[in-house]
């Protein structure tokens, strides 16, 4: 069992003892499961696209809950992510914060991360925000990443690329010949 044990209790009237409300929580999190870790982690942000939650973007890759510890499995967008250490803290705060006494957090590079992972919601959540969806990833590279986009604004194909590179590594700067709004593309990989 994962969870703190430490139970506050207060005298109500003449012996009568009443639990308090932190030891409710504690009570609830003893029942923590793999489901209830999976909730709570879905709730962590991607800190450079604050739409989607790190369980959305396919970051976390698998949960195990075993005896004191939890073990949690994280592949990263870019194997040089800069967000890394702000995610894997995040984690751990998260579920410590539910009562995980123990967090392993561990990285895989296996298989790679992809855009061709993400769920159809989590693109479109994507362009509802103002980045255009990557496009699904085609046998060599620099076709993918020359593939045109489609404008997040208006839904216009007529766009050129401004840079490679946007605000982040993981997307490029695009702008629209129609409604003329910059937007930046998620990278396809």
């Amino acid at each position: 069992m994962i969870c703190s044990s430490s139970i506050e209790s207060r005298p109500v009237q003449s012996g009568e003892w009443q639990t308090s409300e932190r030891e409710s929580m504690i009570e609830e999190k003893k029942r923590l499961t793999e489901s209830v870790i999976w909730s709570e982690l879905a709730k962590i942000q991607d800190p450079e696209i604050p739409v989607l939650s790190l369980v959305e973007m396919k970051i976390i890759r698998s949960v195990s809950l075993e005896n004191d510890e939890v073990s949690v499995v994280m592949s990263p967008t870019f194997v040089g992510c800069p967000a890394l250490d702000h995610m894997k803290d995040e984690i751990r705060a998260r579920l410590k914060n539910i009562g995980c006494r123990e967090v392993k957090i561990a990285m895989t590079f296996s298989p790679p991360w992809s855009t061709d992972m993400l769920e159809e919601a989590t693109l479109e959540k994507l362009r509802v925000y103002g980045i255009a969806p990557p496009p699904k990833v085609q046998q060599v590279l620099t076709d993918s990443l020359n593939t045109p986009a489609r404008c997040p604004f208006c839904g216009s194909d007529h766009t050129r690329m401004q840079s490679a590179f946007g605000a982040t590594l993981c997307k490029q700067m695009y702008v629209c010949e129609n409604c003329r709004q910059p937007f930046e593309r998620f990278k396809p990989v």
